[in-house]
């Protein structure tokens, strides 16, 4: 009996070892969730965002993209449950500017649940018809648009760059008009369950929100009087950037209060900076081109062929939402740097 107890104990633990250095064991953890889709995301609403995505079908890029803007949702959600626990952010401040960017990211792709009726924000009539030439959504821009094209100051490159600048703006008024309703319907919410003792506080947190609101809408102003300038002026041989966003960056910058090595140190930055946003715009291509052929590929059924489009198309998908995380945290780190006001900045 003795002995046969003693097997018994040597076989589970042999099992055991076995079991402590086998290659399962020692590969990373998949997270599986009921319907055997694999978990991307620790926290189970970023992967309901993302698997609706999917059933969405949202366009490669735009799911790289939704990639990594939930990859840094998950990041900053996942510090403040650690500030929390440190018994840090008591007004539940930075709980509110949590929320308020995953609002943002739903309204964004579409996934808030509201037919999006949003304008672009102009100051010209909003009932104008549109035309052919008409690509930009907004009578200001396509105006702009239309008579840089045609006044023959522009090579066919400069062309293309200042249709990314006005496709960089158009875009940013489309993500400020969704953070004012996004912000409108946060203060509704509020208004519901506030009580008399923290009336004051709120009304303070509003009135920060207004504020930010304010300070994108003159950021807004100025990105429309450079393009104005660049449309009647054309550009300038000492121009310092390309990319709309790394050119933005910079024209925050030249307005902070920084010194001139401060501005010389950022400068340099900004130029790596902008490689790897150029270099990320390269995979974004790569992607659409590699999805339009294995769409090609499935219609001719050859599944040979489909397996190995897939393989190319889905490390082109991993790599793209690889840098585009990369790439949108640096830029997050840039605001933060150029602002003063630090994490004010930090919207999507």
């Amino acid at each position: 009996m003795e002995l046969l107890y003693l097997l018994v104990v040597v076989s589970l633990g042999v099992g055991v070892m076995a079991g402590k250095y086998s290659r399962e064991s020692n590969e990373p953890i998949k997270f599986v969730e009921s319907d055997e889709r694999t978990v991307e995301f620790r926290i189970s609403k970023l992967n309901q965002v993302w698997n609706k995505a999917i059933r969405m079908q949202l366009s490669p890029v735009k799911q790289a993209e939704l990639h990594s803007d939930l990859k840094i949702q998950e990041k900053a959600e996942l510090q403040w449950k650690k500030m929390k626990v440190e018994g840090m952010d008591e007004n539940g401040e930075k709980e509110a500017q949590i929320r308020r960017n995953f609002n943002v990211i739903l309204a964004k792709y579409g996934m808030d649940g509201k037919r999006d009726t949003r304008p672009l924000e102009s100051n010209s009539l909003k009932d104008h018809d549109i035309k052919d030439g008409d690509i930009f959504e907004d009578p200001k821009l396509d105006k702009l648009w239309n008579k840089a094209k045609s006044s023959g100051k522009f090579s066919e490159e400069e062309l293309l760059s200042l249709k990314r600048e006005f496709q960089h703006h158009k875009d940013k008024i489309h993500e400020y008009n969704i953070l004012v309703d996004t912000v409108s319907r946060t203060e509704e919410i509020h208004k519901n369950v506030i009580s008399p003792l923290e009336g004051d506080g709120k009304e303070e947190q509003v009135q920060q929100k207004h504020t930010e609101l304010k300070q994108k809408m003159r950021d807004l102003n100025q990105g429309f009087e450079r393009l104005r300038k660049l449309s009647h002026e054309g550009f300038t041989e000492d121009s310092e950037f390309r990319e709309p966003r790394v050119i933005e960056l910079w024209e925050a910058a030249k307005r902070a209060n920084l010194s001139n090595d401060e501005l010389d140190s950022l400068k340099e930055e900004l130029h790596h900076f902008e490689t790897k946003v150029e270099k990320h715009s390269h995979y974004q291509e790569q992607l659409e081109l590699s999805h339009q052929k294995l769409q090609h590929v499935e219609a001719l059924g050859d599944k040979q062929h489909i397996k190995m489009n897939q393989d190319k198309y889905n490390t082109l998908a991993e790599k793209t939402r690889e840098m585009g995380y990369k790439m949108k945290k640096h830029m997050q780190d840039l605001h933060n740097k150029i602002s003063s006001q630090g994490l004010a900045h930090n919207e999507l």
